[in-house]
């Protein structure tokens, strides 16, 4: 489906070609324009997606939550679509309240855009090679190292960004219900939580399964630069991420030999039941932003390798799933101490997931991956150092932790790997 934003802007020339194309008469397109005004005036649904997350502790009212109104697209009118470019940059003229580079690239999400300057990453989008740079100004500017078409490829940089969705309104909503996440929002805004293609998702976080960000960007490096090369930059060669059929072609024992350990048969079983799908593997795979939450973690637990964190990451970051809470040790860590301090102490088990993912639907609602991104960006070493010392007490509380993590310091757990949020 195309993000809001998309048809708010583009789809009166789309409708108008694909009315050409198909020979249909003046009148269909008339009728069609007065259907989409009807549309437009109609109030948004109230239907809640089913979420997984409910249980007997947490009798979430999901209809409320869901109802509430849709934050605004915030590239509706926006100049950044049609302005030319003076420079090398173009602008994207959304500030940094709904885009702050080092808090969205560096945390987790991907592992493949790769810091190319200062404020500058670089990563590939389809096939398109683009830069982004934090701006002077704190807005955020665009650049294509490679493209066929220039609309299409920015077209895809704003829906990769997700874009469609105001990052400050959504916001404003958390702050009115946590105090904390107000105080922590206004040292960290602009952590925007990315939209990205499943396949790649999808395959960069089996990978990342009990791992750390070397290794990981190592592994999705090997599979990336088996697709076509595109151009180098600061360094940096890059990829278009290569297709089923593509990835297909490499065998376990190549995997094993560039270090993908145990993971290399999960490659190579998922890579198989994508081909297998009678719609075809990425055809499957974008059928899932149709389900709901439960249906689409239950679909993508069905290939190897993908247990429900791994799953969980993947239906935020990719699926349009945004209230998917991917659940590890760390953030049950931030459940006990911040949402459900009964439980404080207690052992984490995997039984234990829905009673914390009920806990933020509960708390931020149809959001709640995005407060839950925010709250784990809070915690990395990065970010405590730079935090004011209020908001790592929880760090203080439990000292024993330190010696566990030396020992484990190249274990995706530690605290110390931003890859490590992100692991099954």
């Amino acid at each position: 489906m195309l993000a809001k934003w998309y048809l708010d802007i583009f789809s009166p020339s789309l409708q108008l070609q694909t009315m050409l194309q198909s020979n249909q008469s003046v009148a269909s397109l008339t009728k069609l324009r007065i259907m989409k005004r009807k549309t437009s005036s109609q109030p948004a649904s109230s239907t809640p997606p089913s979420s997984p997350h409910q249980s007997p502790h947490f009798p979430v009212n999901l209809n409320s939550i869901f109802a509430s109104k849709k934050p605004k697209n915030i590239l509706k009118n926006s100049p950044a679509i049609t302005t030319k470019a003076s420079g090398e940059w173009v602008p994207l003229s959304i500030g940094k309240s709904e885009l702050y580079l080092p808090l969205t690239f560096p945390t987790g999400q991907t592992f493949r855009w790769k810091e190319t300057g200062p404020l500058q990453y670089t990563g590939v989008i389809g096939p398109h090679l683009v830069s982004l740079k934090q701006l002077e100004n704190g807005d955020v500017g665009y650049h294509f190292h490679h493209t066929e078409c220039e609309e299409s490829a920015r077209l895809a940089l704003f829906d990769f960004l997700n874009l469609g969705i105001s990052l400050s309104e959504i916001w404003e909503e958390f702050k009115v219900s946590d105090l904390r996440f107000c105080e922590l929002a206004s040292y960290l805004e602009g952590a925007r939580v990315l939209r990205q293609d499943p396949l790649e998702c999808l395959i960069q976080f089996i990978c990342s399964s009990n791992n750390n960000i070397g290794r990981i960007t190592k592994m999705v490096n090997f599979l990336s630069s088996l697709g076509k090369y595109l151009g180098n930059v600061g360094g940096y060669d890059f990829h278009e991420f290569p297709e089923i059929n593509r990835l297909a072609m490499v065998s376990e024992t190549e995997l094993r030999e560039a270090g993908f350990g145990y993971r290399a048969k999960y490659i190579i079983g998922t890579v198989e039941a994508l081909q297998s799908k009678p719609s075809g593997g990425l055809q499957w795979l974008a059928a899932l932003r149709k389900l709901n939450l439960e249906e689409a973690v239950d679909a993508l637990a069905s290939l190897p390798g993908v247990g429900p964190k791994v799953a969980a990451c993947i239906a935020l970051f990719s699926l349009d799933q945004h209230h998917a809470i991917p659940v590890d040790t760390h953030v049950w860590q931030i459940a006990t101490q911040y949402l459900i301090p009964e439980l404080s102490g207690t052992r984490f088990t995997p039984k234990l997931c829905s009673r914390v993912a009920d806990a933020f639907v509960c708390k931020y609602g149809k959001y709640a991956g995005w407060a839950q991104t925010l709250l784990f960006i809070a915690e990395l070493p990065s970010q405590k150092a730079i935090l004011p010392s209020r908001f790592c007490d929880a760090e203080k509380v439990k000292p024993a932790k330190s010696k566990e993590r030396k020992k484990g310091a190249h274990n995706a757990r530690s605290r110390s790997n931003v890859a490590t949020a992100r692991q099954e």
